[in-house]
């Protein structure tokens, strides 16, 4: 059964094919209007969404299917200890497809080892959102032409970032890529990223602390917000939280052509004078979500329908190494629940939490 947990469970190609199919429905959203018809896709919404959850039903919907689940976990029965392997055998039995988004680092990880369905990880803690970075892709390929060949800026919250995550994992398999890193030390992006960025993924990166190092050298400029809800310290977010603003005067330096992109919600890190600026792009950003979720939903329930029945429960073999050390991070689903301690042991021989990616 195939799944969308991490960006690099497409490979390069199938990523290109589900753009184009992005594009071809933005062509002819009509010839896509029943294409899902007799299909449901259920929305499991640990914690709270606007743009993620809306886009997905819209895009169900714009397909001509219907829409199952929950925007709270509080209203199911997670909130009578409910885990998630338990969850999900439940829904597969009223939906053919599930869109999940979880606090827990790892938990669409766990959901598509018991689903039977395709699982599609709409965010799991700060770890990733690979259909965010669909979206990212699409954009970039419809603003700029290509996905090679860039220069971009990731500015803000890179250490909790998950949206800066997995585009950046996405990127790493595209040429000539160069990528600033611009944000104050406290939230500089996890050292396991930086390792892999320097062994070997192809990526040219260069570490700064303001805007303007950087600003008149980018393609892309990639704002985010400081997440509150990631930060175990009140302090440190205090701290942290205005440390990056981007206004009509940062922007004088930067080049005609650049456009500025944000998963969004923003609190105050972009003044609301910028969007007036051509160069926002972010709320085109927004609707390109809603194509490219439909071209994934279409492409997954396509493939499901090749695959082999569903195991009656998880068998683990390669990539995984099964019982090993217990995972240290307190934001990891293994950590909380009761499923098999799986790690996947990289070229460099580090021994990673296949849920989170810690380091064991």
């Amino acid at each position: 059964m195939r799944h969308l947990i991490d960006p690099t469970d497409l490979t390069v190609e199938e990523t290109g094919q589900i753009i184009a199919l992005a594009e071809e429905i933005i062509a002819d959203r009509a010839k896509f209007s029943q294409a899902c018809r007799g299909k449901k896709l259920a929305t499991l919404f640990y914690e709270p969404s606007t743009r993620t959850r809306l886009s997905f039903t819209s895009a169900m919907l714009e397909l001509g299917g219907q829409v199952i689940g929950f925007s709270d976990a509080a209203s199911s029965s997670v909130s009578k200890g409910e885990t998630v392997a338990d969850t999900v055998r439940v829904i597969r039995c009223f939906a053919d497809i599930i869109a999940m988004r979880h606090f827990k680092e790892g938990a669409p990880l766990v959901a598509s080892q018991y689903a039977g369905i395709p699982v599609i990880n709409a965010g799991d803690g700060s770890h990733a959102h690979p259909t965010q970075t669909l979206t990212d892709l699409l954009t970039i390929k419809r603003e700029k032409g290509r996905l090679d060949r860039l220069t971009i800026g990731f500015c803000g919250d890179l250490k909790f970032g998950r949206t800066v995550h997995s585009l950046i994992k996405a990127l790493s398999r595209y040429q000539g890529i160069k990528i600033f890193l611009i944000s104050p030390q406290e939230l500089r992006l996890p050292d396991y990223m930086l390792h892999e960025m320097s062994a070997g993924s192809g990526l040219e990166f260069r570490e700064v602390r303001t805007l303007e190092e950087a600003m008149p050298e980018l393609d892309i400029l990639y704002m985010t917000r400081v997440q509150k809800e990631r930060f175990l310290d009140q302090e440190e977010f205090d701290r942290v939280k205005d440390s990056f603003v981007l206004d009509p005067e940062k922007l004088k330096t930067a080049r005609k052509e650049m456009i500025v992109l944000h998963p969004l919600p923003r609190v105050n890190e972009i003044a609301r004078a910028v969007d007036n600026d051509p160069r926002a792009a972010y709320f085109r950003q927004v609707e390109n979500g809603k194509f490219v979720r439909m071209a994934l939903i279409l492409t997954l329930l396509g493939w499901a329908g090749e695959n082999r029945p569903f195991e009656r429960t998880p068998v683990f073999g390669e990539p995984f190494v099964v019982d090993g050390p217990a995972c240290s991070n307190p934001r990891c689903i293994s950590v909380s629940e009761d499923v098999d301690r799986l790690a996947r042991r990289g070229d460099d021989g580090i021994c990673r939490c296949a849920y989170c990616e810690t380091i064991l």
